[in-house]
């Protein structure tokens, strides 16, 4: 049997002894966990071992010149003093260069022997300290490793003079190698992925491992830029700790985690079990990660203003654009040097909303979310937090973010690394970096339903709440943190959740429904009898309404495109849409009602129909409802429209005049549409939600009322006069909104980074109104596109009776009713032509003003 030393001091152990063999196994033996304590004294006990062997080969071997001027240097890991049980030792033999070339070999076979004897991995090289210099320019691995040369034995001056000249190359030549640095560090994760994400992650050379802690260092060693340090030094110890756990307990130089070795790594870190150690090492990687996606995009900005002429450089700083051009993404947010970052007007203190917003603005526009900008958020929402249940604008930009797509996660990643998330949802906490021990899954919990909702912005265009899908894609699993059916402990998670965010009862109770039966579709399409009536009734009985089986259909394929390639084909497709069509014709029944007999008219859309009639031009006025609690739309059913954000109303009332030929019903003057979206468009005012209708109070023929929920893009709201100029202005034709527009489209088209939306989708809704056609637009909300398609509806030769527009976070969810001019709904045909022109005029570039 072994013998054991029993002490709870590594260093004491490491002394106690006599060869370095059985110290060292003394010390590795030793019950006290890993640790910098135990790293420590392995490295001490090495050197003093290594100094020993210097000292006697020298004795023994050399003269004269090699026996005053030689130096054994620890270089890499060693370097640092990080020895793992199995780490490889890196030395380099220094020399003047006075030696005689067989007085140095011998030297040098008297040290590298006994280490090869032990089994130990050896990196070794003697040099010349020019020698030194002139490999470290030829190849960065070693001009990274003399960055942390420290001297073991012989002469000190020779390990100060390469150390002082490895770190003033380093600095001199950084604006080259770093750029060199950052490819090696691409190939690195691309080769072995992100660390945080992994069942058997390679703890090194994985991205967010102990190889990019090390480029960290070099970089700061540069004085080009420096790494978040919050937690980084923690981060790197917990992996180093692992690592040493890892070799003890394989007795083996490996750095990869293999599924077969967790338990027992978790025993030796004294953790609870595999789970609780990838937890930790996920966590541990994650801030790496982030702290290294920072850094380099500083070191960016850094190389790229080092690369202006001196010349040119001064001539920005004359006009002002030294600091960088400042381009306007959303309200308090601008866009700077690729990043989005608050605008100098803002002031998170007052403005809780203020973060999602740059969240939002920041994944629409394909950014990163600048870590200053979430950090003075994040401290101001300590004075001027959320409130609960959040406000309106909140929840739509939190739609507005996960909806953005692919961009969307390295802005959820920011927020989550700068402790953001857990305050926004509180029970995020429980499934943040927790592992999936199933080989299907390719990411963590927390992971997996960001990209479930990924996945789902790119649905969108398929269902008419966009805004629950997305947020039940979010949620979807978020009952993985308790014990029990994740599904029924999501449901109750969900629900409260749906409430904070501001969710009325009846979206709230579709969410919850949607996270509570995620898996039904999959699992009876797969499982169960299709031709079965009973099977289809089950499914039709939990589900519902026709609303919610459309948001389920499009949950089950984001979830399951989200979880990896081996969970979603065309046969489980198929399979799936199958199940859907039975569930949807056993459901199916009933109109949904014409919007124009649903609300009657408030006494200001009343008074201003009365003074348009009475003054016979546009009248339009400006007023802000107060919310009075959150909304409470039901939201499963197609035909329904969404709840109205409160906010600032804009009512425009336009006398219609009828046209030869047309119904009376059907008055609505060509152009109203286009040229009252062309001028809130103009003036930089977004629309959440809009109804068109016909009102007639006086007996005078109709009056057309545009009812606008409005929102300042950025800035103050324009004054209701300029609107009302803009607008006469717009139906006499004098002012070109087309023009106007098209310039604005395109400047905002070259500004754009963000990844491509979904494309618009324009349909017709079979069964929706009895007495006009229902064309339904699904497009993402940019400037113009009521614009657009009142332009194309127009230029169909069909008459806008009334409309309903939703914008859900970024994505518009339209109904226009339309009829041919004799009042009555468009023939089949005719129908899908208009659909079929709105949508092309959607798809097509701005055209030439």
């Amino acid at each position: 049997m072994t013998e054991r030393v029993e002490t709870a001091d590594p260093a004491a152990t490491a002394r106690t002894g006599g060869d370095y063999p059985a110290a060292r196994l003394r010390l590795l033996q030793d019950d006290t966990p890993a640790g910098p304590d135990r790293r420590a004294a392995l490295a001490h006990l090495t050197d003093d071992w290594l100094a020993a062997l210097l000292a006697g080969a020298l004795a023994s071997t050399a003269r004269g010149p090699a026996a005053t001027g030689t130096a054994l240097v620890a270089v890499g890991g060693y370097g640092r003093g990080e020895l793992s049980p199995r780490s490889d030792l890196d030395l380099v033999l220094l020399h003047d260069g006075r030696a005689a070339t067989a007085d140095l070999a011998a030297l040098a076979d008297r040290l590298w022997y006994p280490v090869w004897d032990l089994g130990l991995d050896l990196d070794h090289s003697v040099r010349t300290p020019a020698e030194a210099r002139r490999a470290a320019r030829d190849d960065l691995k070693v001009q990274l490793g003399l960055l942390d040369a420290r001297h073991l034995a012989g002469d000190p001056e020779l390990t100060a003079a390469v150390r002082t000249a490895a770190y003033a190359d380093w600095r001199e030549s950084a604006p080259r190698r770093l750029p060199e640095l950052r490819e090696l560090c691409r190939e690195r994760a691309a080769r072995h992925g992100e660390l945080q994400y992994l069942l058997e992650p390679d703890l090194k050379e994985a991205h967010g491992g102990l190889r990019d802690a090390t480029a960290l260092r070099a970089i700061a060693a540069s004085w080009l830029a420096d790494a978040p340090r919050d937690g980084l030094e923690a981060a790197r110890t917990a992996l180093l700790d692992t690592r040493d756990a890892l070799h003890r307990t394989t007795g083996r130089a490996t750095d990869r985690l293999s599924l077969q070795d967790q338990d027992q790594v978790a025993g030796a870190l004294g953790l609870l079990d595999a789970d609780a150690l990838l937890r930790r090492t996920y966590e541990s990687a994650r801030t790496i990660a982030y702290a290294a996606d920072v850094t380099w995009r500083e070191v960016g900005r850094v190389l790229r203003a080092r690369s202006v002429k001196p010349a040119l450089r001064g001539l920005l700083a004359g006009r002002g654009g030294a600091r960088g051009e400042r381009s306007p993404l959303a309200d308090g947010v601008v866009e700077l040097d690729g990043e989005a970052v608050l605008a100098r007007t803002a002031r998170p203190e007052r403005d809780p909303v203020l973060l999602l917003r740059a969240a939002a603005a920041a994944a629409q526009a394909g950014l990163p979310l600048a870590t200053h900008a979430i950090r003075r958020c994040h401290a101001a929402r300590a004075g001027a937090p959320l409130p609960v249940p959040w406000p309106a604008e909140a929840r739509e930009q939190l739609v507005t973010l996960l909806g953005a797509g692919a961009p969307t996660v390295p802005v959820w990643e920011a927020l989550e690394a700068e402790g953001v998330i857990d305050g926004l949802l509180p029970d995020w906490e429980r499934v943040r970096c927790r592992p999936q021990r199933n080989p299907v899954h390719t990411w963590t919990v927390d992971r997996h339903l960001v990209e479930t909702a990924v996945r789902a912005a790119a649905l969108t265009r398929r269902v008419h709440r966009p805004d629950l899908l997305l947020v039940a894609a979010l949620l979807h699993d978020i009952g993985k943190g308790w014990p029990g059916d994740h599904a029924v402990a999501g449901e109750t998670i969900a629900r409260d959740m749906a409430t904070r965010l501001g969710f009325g009862p009846g979206d709230t109770e579709v969410i919850a429904a949607l996270v509570r039966h995620h898996l039904l579709l999959v699992e009876t399409a797969t499982r169960r009898d299709l031709d079965d009536p009973e099977t289809v009734g089950a499914v039709a009985e939990a589900v519902g309404s026709p609303g919610t089986l459309e948001l389920l259909h499009a949950l089950t394929e984001a979830d399951a495109l989200a979880t990896g390639p081996a969970a979603w084909s065309a046969w489980r497709a198929g399979l799936v849409a199958g199940l859907v069509q039975r569930v949807a014709d056993r459901l199916a029944g009933g109109h949904a009602p014409d919007p124009r007999e649903t609300d009657a008219p408030t006494a200001e859309q009343e008074r201003l129909a009365v003074e348009a009639q009475r003054t016979g031009g546009p009248a339009l006025t400006l007023c802000t409802r107060p919310e009075v609690g959150p909304p409470d739309a039901v939201g499963d059913d197609p035909g329904a429209t969404a709840p109205e954000p409160v906010g600032v109303e804009l009512l425009i009332a336009v006398p219609a005049r009828p046209l030869p030929g047309h119904h009376p019903a059907t008055a609505v003057p060509p152009g109203v549409l286009p040229a009252s979206a062309g001028v809130l468009a103009l003036h930089r005012l977004t629309v959440r939600s809009a109804e068109l209708r016909t009102l007639d109070p006086l007996g005078r023929g109709p009056v057309l009322l545009l009812s606008w929920r409005v929102a300042a893009e950025y800035g103050s709201l324009p004054e209701a006069g300029r609107l009302r100029a803009d607008l006469v202005r717009a139906l006499d034709g004098s002012l070109d909104i087309a023009a106007r527009l098209t310039e604005r489209e395109r400047a905002y088209a070259r500004r754009s980074r963000a990844a491509l939306a979904p494309p618009p989708s324009v349909t017709v809704a079979a069964g929706s109104s009895r007495t006009a056609t229902v064309i339904e637009v699904r497009a993402r909300d940019a400037h113009g596109l009521l614009h657009r398609i009142g332009r194309a509806l127009d230029a169909a030769g069909v008459s806008v009776r009334s409309a309903h527009i939703s914008t859900l976070g970024a994505n518009a969810v339209d109904a226009f009713y339309v009829t041919d001019p004799d009042g009555t709904p468009l023939p089949d045909p005719t129908a899908h032509k208009v659909a079929e022109a709105v949508e092309s005029a959607l798809q097509d570039p701005p055209p030439a003003p």
